[in-house]
């Protein structure tokens, strides 16, 4: 068993990232058609857990079903509550490929949940079952981020605990392909513009639509091209970009208006669960202060 924080390589994981985006998108939008809708967007989340990533339970006519990419065995992972399972092992299959075989799974076990086929945030996005443009999956990449996923969530799941307001879980975005948790100041915010690839503008909007601090964690994407964490508040405060913050590796991207602090800093620090929570422990510090928060009231 794994103990520490793994090396993560964006450039060498890159199609594997990218296809695994994909194939999580899938699980995502099956909860869009089968969940009731959450604040935030909350409802169409992934968890993380011990073995990959899950939807959790969803329902589907006389039965409900729960889908996993499992990152250890390299496996999708169909269960109902009738006692039925099918399983799909994971390797280098096109994005197409890999739709026609989740969705014969599920005709196969009566769950017939029609999902829209095009791929959300991304910019010129291929339809799932149109796509043999994305094929890769290499085993040894995919555990590696499932790792690093659990480390991450280990200690963002100890900065949640620290606030007593309103506050997201931590949970996996699909669409986005991040890991986040958010803190709400309990006051509404000014309209978002929304412009997000992919994304009707009122999601962006009634996701943004309360002050909100999130901290998070992604693989790396075109934007950034490395695995990072990030902290961003919104509306953004005078003054927030040129605060100080922890550890020294942290710096403020103009581009993605978010503090971004190098996964490989994490992992090479002597105490890497420390140096995480000073990078989300400044960094929501900084932004609250300058936003005039309750911060007495908020937190524990």
């Amino acid at each position: 068993m794994k103990t520490g924080w793994p090396e993560l390589n964006y450039t060498a994981s890159k199609n594997t990232l990218e296809t695994l985006h994909l194939w999580s998108q899938m699980l995502g939008k099956l909860k869009i058609k089968t969940q009731p809708w959450v604040n935030h967007s909350w409802h169409v989340t992934l968890v993380v857990t011990p073995t990959g990533l899950t939807t959790g339970d969803l329902p589907a006519l006389n039965q409900h079903f729960q889908v996993d990419l499992n990152l250890i065995q390299h496996q999708l992972n169909i269960k109902t509550s009738n006692g039925q399972r099918r399983k799909l092992s994971l390797g280098n299959m096109t994005v197409a490929e890999f739709y026609k075989k989740l969705m014969h799974a599920l005709a196969d076990l009566d769950i017939h949940v029609p999902i829209y086929k095009v791929p959300c945030e991304l910019e010129n996005p291929i339809p799932f079952d149109k796509d043999q443009t994305h094929r890769t999956y290499n085993p040894e990449q995919a555990s590696a981020l499932h790792h690093a996923l659990l480390q991450a969530q280990k200690v963002m799941k100890q900065f949640r605990a620290e606030f007593r307001g309103k506050c997201s879980p931590v949970h996996f975005f699909w669409g986005s392909f991040d890991l986040a948790v958010s803190r709400f100041s309990g006051r509404t915010a000014p309209k978002h513009p929304g412009g997000v690839p992919g994304l009707p503008d009122w999601i962006a909007q009634e996701a943004y639509s309360h002050e909100v601090s999130s901290c998070g964690f992604w693989p790396g994407n075109e934007a950034l091209p490395e695995a990072a964490f990030y902290s961003y508040i919104y509306p953004e405060p005078e003054g927030y970009r040129t605060a100080s913050i922890k550890p020294e590796a942290a710096y403020f991207h103009d581009t993605l208006g978010e503090f971004i602090l190098p996964y490989e800093a994490v992992r090479s620090a002597e105490d890497p669960d420390k140096t995480l929570l000073d990078f989300f422990h400044s960094t929501y510090n900084a932004a609250t202060d300058l936003a005039k928060w309750d911060r007495q009231a908020l937190e524990v």
